[in-house]
């Protein structure tokens, strides 16, 4: 076998969110480095930075890759991407991967949380997005942990030590922001309020998953899917266990980077 073989499959995948830009190196089905930068407002940019460092990390050039697929909301703004996809189809495609007998997936990134459900072979059959609103997404928990003057970690900690005495009820950020002030001034303990915020997320996910239809297994990803708080909000919600991959923030990169893999492999065919 010709030395040079194995660069053929090396393909990169890139995901630019609206925060955090992150790329996988990939081998065949071997992720040889994965980096992550915030995005910024350049996408283009920092994926450029991104790429060259895992490329660094991996010891190999851009010349060496055969395929670049870019996925997130910055990707028809990359332009060394030879292809982009959504970021269902680059998710749906990394849960086929790691965890073929997902039919459900939530992702919950810094603005939007998404479900979609997934065939057998990895194909996307239908999704819902909460894209008009971020009361459900990461930015939410951002918001009240600044408001609790607590780190996102802080904040799950304290969650897991409540007792659930308090919910909160409104829908909109700013206005949760606002009640959430207001059970501070009425000295309700943190770890309640903490619990609350994370309840009141995993419920606004929860129903995306519903609208769809949900069918075991449930995948979450997402940089969200760290908390153990809000997995335990998610799973006492719809009332069944989560499978939760490792790296969780990466799905999106692995997911593009499989998907530039099946398109040189069949180009090779």
């Amino acid at each position: 076998m010709p030395s040079g073989f194995c660069l053929k499959m090396l393909t990169a995948g890139i995901d630019l969110g609206t925060k955090t830009t992150r790329v996988i190196v990939l081998n065949d089905d071997t992720i040889l480095a994965q980096r992550a930068l915030l995005t910024g407002w350049e996408p283009q940019h920092a994926g450029e930075n991104a790429l060259a460092a895992a490329l660094e990390d991996a010891r190999r050039a851009r010349d060496d890759l055969a395929r670049i697929v870019a996925t997130g909301a910055g990707r028809q703004a990359f332009s060394l991407a030879q292809h982009n996809v959504t970021e269902v189809t680059a998710d749906a495609r990394a849960l086929a991967f790691l965890h073929p007998r997902v039919r459900t997936a939530l992702d919950v990134g810094a603005e939007e949380a998404r479900a979609f459900k997934i065939a057998a072979n990895g194909r996307v059959l239908d999704f819902a997005v909460n894209e008009k609103c971020a009361a459900g997404a990461g930015v939410f928990l951002e918001t009240m942990a600044r408001t609790l003057e607590v780190t996102l970690d802080e904040m799950s900690a304290l969650a897991q030590q409540a007792t659930g005495a308090v919910t909160l009820n409104s829908q909109c950020t700013v206005f949760a922001e606002s009640e959430v002030v207001s059970l501070i001034h009425a000295q309700t303990p943190r770890a309640e309020i903490a619990r609350a915020v994370f309840a009141s997320i995993a419920a606004r996910v929860a129903s995306l998953a519903r609208r769809i239809g949900i069918e075991a297994e449930v995948a979450l990803v997402g940089g969200i899917a760290h908390s153990v708080a809000f997995v335990a909000a998610l799973q006492h919600e719809l009332g069944m266990e989560i499978q939760v991959p490792r790296d969780p923030e990466y799905i999106g990169a692995l997911g593009a980077a499989l998907i530039a893999s099946d398109s040189v492999s069949l180009r090779g065919a």
